[in-house]
Parts: C-alpha cells; structure tokens; sequence
C-alpha cells in the first residue's frame, strides 16, 4: 500500500521508479532503500564498495543516510564519482569537499578514496583511481541525473555505454557548466571549470545496486527524456533502464512531465 507522501510507484524496462510529493520525503525514501540494501550486505560478513555522487540534489538523501543508526561505516570503501580539474585544494566547489562535509567526515568509513582536483599528472591520476576501482567488485552506487541527462560528468557529447575505460578527463559541455551555477555551486559561469575527471558509464553500471535520487523542476525534462525516451548516449542517464537492481527516486516536481 502507497503512504500519503508517495504520488506513484512504476516500472520502465529494468528500473524502478518512486514519486514522492516532496524533497524531504524522497531523500529520506531513498536512504532508507541504501539503508537496507547496506546493512544487508553487510549481515553476510562482506564488506561494501560504494560510489558517491556530490550535487545538492542529494543533501537529503545524504543528510538521511548520516542520521541511520545501525549501519557499520567501518566496513565500507567510499568514492566519489567525478571532481573538477583545476580547482585550489580545499575549494568549497571540490567534489570531494562537498562529499567530506555532507558524509565522509560525519561517519566512520572503513577507507574514503579521494579524485584529486589539481592533480600533477591528469593521466595517472586516472589510471590510479581506475586501478581502487578495479581491486573489486562495486556494490551501491548513489547517483543524480543532470539537466542534460548526464550521470557523473558524462554529458551527451562523451557519454559512451560501452566505454573501455573506468576513469577519464571530459570537457564539459555548456549545459553542464550552466547547471553548476543553477544549483548555485559558483555565482558565475565564467567560474566553473572547463574540465573534470569523471568515472565512466560502465565503471557506474557495473555496479550491483544503483539509487538515483533526482528532485527539482530543473530536472524534469531530463527525467522526462529518461523514462520516456529512446535508450541512447544522447541521453545518458536512460542507461538506468538496462539495470537489473537500478531504483529512480523523484520528487514532485521532477515527475512534473512524466505523467
């Protein structure tokens, strides 16, 4: 039975779709389906790999997820999924920084492996993020959709479903960039970084669980083209749908067109 805060629940191909009538709502759903999915793991003696997104579209899921009792940090390996290149070290903007704020200083994790944002040598630094990537199997990823549809920084014009690798620079594109200072990351578009290291579409999907928590009106026409839409690079979060244990919460306002 639906609660009173929950507008629908659906399936589109593989993935599982939830609306919710509000944010707050949503983030806490979600973190309780990661909740679950964690201690779960976690009761069969092994230990958890876990990608993170940083974007304020994930501060309840995030804020909920910190607030769980129950949960053994302690046995998880922590990531995040991209970083811009360029940034000071310690820039409020850092991927890493936001993510240290909002989760991995608030819990005690088992191992937390930071994209450097001004790394010496770009290349090795992928290759180096790769290879933690690689030492074993991804269980949960925690992911946004962006306003053109990307996940992690792989925009439409880079995206790659079938991707040889794990890790790469990317030149962000125009809609990117506009988004970072929508959500109100930067006060400029001048501002944002031209580049970023992101992890790509199969190191994401390659994962076992993957939770998409994607809120706000500024997304609805990304969410709209991921359910809706053809499955294509041109839209690359509607990889979600190939996903055998992929869940998509919405508030809302992204399931505003939908319906």
């Amino acid at each position: 039975m639906k609660s009173e805060s929950t507008v629908s629940t659906f399936k589109i191909d593989e993935l599982n779709v939830e609306v919710y009538r509000d944010r707050k709502t949503m983030g806490a759903r979600a973190a309780s389906a990661v909740a679950e999915k964690l201690k779960s793991i976690l009761s069969s003696g092994k230990n958890v790999r876990m990608i993170f997104a940083a974007a304020p579209s994930q501060n309840e899921l995030l804020d909920a997820l910190v607030s769980t009792p129950g949960i053994d940090w302690s046995k998880v390996t922590a990531f995040h999924m991209d970083e811009y290149v360029g940034l000071k070290a310690g820039a409020t903007q850092s991927f890493g920084v936001f993510l240290r704020d909002r989760i991995f200083g608030k819990v005690k994790f088992g191992k937390v492996h930071y994209i450097s944002s001004n790394p010496g040598d770009i290349d090795h630094e992928c290759e180096s993020y790769s290879e933690l990537l690689a030492a074993a199997p991804i269980d949960i990823v925690c992911l946004g959709i962006g306003e053109n549809g990307h996940i992690a920084f792989n925009d439409p014009d880079v995206a790659d479903f079938n991707d040889p690798k794990r890790v790469k620079v990317v030149d962000l594109d125009h809609k990117s960039r506009q988004q970072q200072v929508n959500d109100g990351c930067f006060s400029s578009f001048e501002e944002v970084p031209k580049r970023a290291i992101t992890l790509t579409i199969p190191a994401l999907t390659s994962s076992r669980y993957m939770y998409a928590v994607v809120p706000g009106k500024t997304k609805a026409d990304a969410v709209h083209r991921t359910i809706k839409g053809e499955i294509t690079a041109a839209c690359p979060a509607t990889i979600l749908r190939r996903h055998n244990n992929a869940m998509l919460f919405l508030d809302a306002d992204s399931a505003a067109e939908i319906e």
